[in-house]
């Protein structure tokens, strides 16, 4: 069996999938060990990872908004969360995360480096040790992939010149965004003696494979797949924190049930949840607000007819909803379609306006502005309950990616990078 060390950082939506890629390894008898940050301690080692801290990169010992080093709440321009990942996330602290890495590659060696499609900088350390590596991505391909839109504003595929335009334009800035990194990534490289880089995102296109924790059914059709990239389905473990599901209400309660969940990270959306809350109160409905580790313990005005806990599972609760309102992250938009349930979406940044066009293009639910008005969300929410197209789209696009889905796909993939003569481990 192999050793994979494991990279990482705490970035909410991007921390299930890989407790799952953890497990999964486990589970088929290799050794896994995990750099990451001081808050995800637990949640490796329950997986049944060995765990390193980071010494000299962002280590973040809890969740709360003060220590997140990107706080991309904060940005007011368009792509500004995107810079605030890139600089004090993805590329601006690389050579930090380099360093970290290749000292444990040095401390206790293994057999590849399996690193979050975040992080530019521990390949940088798996290159200097001669280490094949890997990157995991919890969410649709960051990277260009031919004939899917570029992310970040929620394009859908172009069909007009105008549209082609656009998507031509948001990925020439993004393009040109990390190249005005690009000096930082080849300081990086210099410094253990690795050649510089044309264009900053060849430091991910030198991994072995790109294997992405999401289904090709949900994803938009792609004309071409860059080399190496797989779809290997997605991994929806839930989090170890998240508590049983207990409802307040009557057994005989027919009101339907809203699950409200936006986010396990802190991304300003206090207002939005008030405005949710306000909009369901009129409402024939029951709602729950599920907080997360981040906005535990604020204070909101909740109606009677809603209930505001700090965490439950969501798999209970989407068995029992007949509606889910998101910020889409990746994670919570394929466990509603998992669960065949209709969304409104409310997207706030990072990957989320994507997903929320990928929900939306197929039918299965609405997408507003994060800050629509009260008006606005009680009358989208009317409509999903009313409207049973909604959740026959959901239903039909969960049961197409379960479809597309093989359990063993993850593993037998990330198992190619270390079957080869030189592998430590191989037969």
């Amino acid at each position: 069996m192999a050793e994979f060390l494991v990279t990482t950082f705490e970035g909410g939506g991007n921390v299930p999938p890989c407790v799952g890629m953890i497990r999964r390894l486990v589970a088929r008898g290799h050794a896994v060990r995990v750099l990451g940050d001081e808050v995800l301690r637990a949640e490796m080692e329950a997986a049944g990872a060995s765990f390193r801290p980071w010494t000299t990169a962002p280590n973040r010992s809890d969740r709360r908004p003060e220590s997140d080093p990107m706080q991309d709440w904060m940005a007011t321009e368009p792509g500004g969360g995107l810079l605030r990942l890139l600089d004090h996330i993805s590329i601006g602290p690389a050579a930090a995360y380099a360093a970290d890495t290749l000292a444990e590659l040095r401390r206790a060696p293994a057999d590849a480096l399996l690193c979050c499609d975040l992080l530019y900088g521990p390949p940088i350390g798996a290159e200097a040790a001669g280490v094949p590596f890997a990157m995991f991505g919890s969410n649709v391909s960051i990277l260009p992939v031919e004939g899917i839109p570029p992310l970040g504003p929620g394009l859908l595929p172009p069909t007009t010149p105008e549209e082609h335009a656009m998507a031509a334009g948001v990925a020439a800035w993004f393009r040109d965004m990390l190249n005005e990194r690009l000096p930082v990534l080849n300081a990086a490289r210099a410094t253990h003696g690795l050649v510089p880089l044309a264009e900053a995102a060849d430091q991910m296109r030198r991994a072995r494979m790109t294997v992405l924790a999401t289904s090709p059914a949900f994803d938009f059709p792609a004309t071409a797949l860059p080399k190496g990239l797989r779809y290997v389905g997605p991994l929806l473990d839930a989090p170890d924190w998240a508590a049983a599901w207990a409802s307040p209400w009557d057994a005989a309660d027919a009101r339907p049930l809203v699950l409200v969940a936006l986010s396990t990270t802190f991304q300003d959306q206090v207002g939005t949840i008030q405005r949710l809350l306000d909009a369901t109160e009129t409402l024939a409905v029951r709602a729950v607000v599920t907080l997360g580790p981040a906005l535990d313990g604020v204070a909101l005005r909740v109606p009677a007819n809603a209930h505001v806990v700090a965490s439950a599972s969501h798999d209970a609760l989407m068995r029992e909803a007949s509606l889910v309102v998101t910020h889409c992250g990746h994670g919570t938009v394929l466990r509603a379609l998992a669960h065949h349930r209709p969304m409104l979406c409310l997207p706030m940044g990072r990957d989320q306006n994507d997903n929320a066009a990928r929900v939306a293009a197929r039918g299965a639910g609405i997408r507003l502005a994060s800050d629509a008005s009260v008006p606005a969300l009680r009358d989208a929410i009317a409509v999903l309950l009313a409207d049973p197209r909604y959740a026959a789209a959901a239903a039909a696009l969960g049961t197409a990616i379960a479809a597309a889905t093989r359990e063993a796909a993850l593993v037998e993939a990330l198992e190619e990078l270390v079957t080869g003569p030189a592998c430590r481990h191989a037969a």
